[in-house]
């Protein structure tokens, strides 16, 4: 049981770094485009992140309507 913690506590630590690297790299590559390219980027950007939060404003809004209605028929 100690040695899955411990390696769980070792994965975590480590994604953080992992997901700083491609933040400098879009940093680096932005400053050097032009106007019409950088709202290219910026663009993609928001179009990749759209499903992930849709997926995560669904979830969260089943389950406060589910959590509201359970706890208004407990009372």
């Amino acid at each position: 049981m100690k040695k899955r913690v411990l390696i769980g506590l070792v994965l975590v630590m480590m994604t953080p770094v992992a997901w700083g690297q491609g933040c400098s790299v879009c940093t680096k590559t932005a400053q050097g485009l032009d106007d019409k390219s950088a709202k290219g980027l910026n663009g993609g950007i928001l179009y990749l992140a759209f499903l992930p939060l849709a997926i995560m404003g669904t979830v969260g809004a089943l389950w406060w309507k589910n959590n509201r209605a359970n706890s208004t028929n407990t009372r």
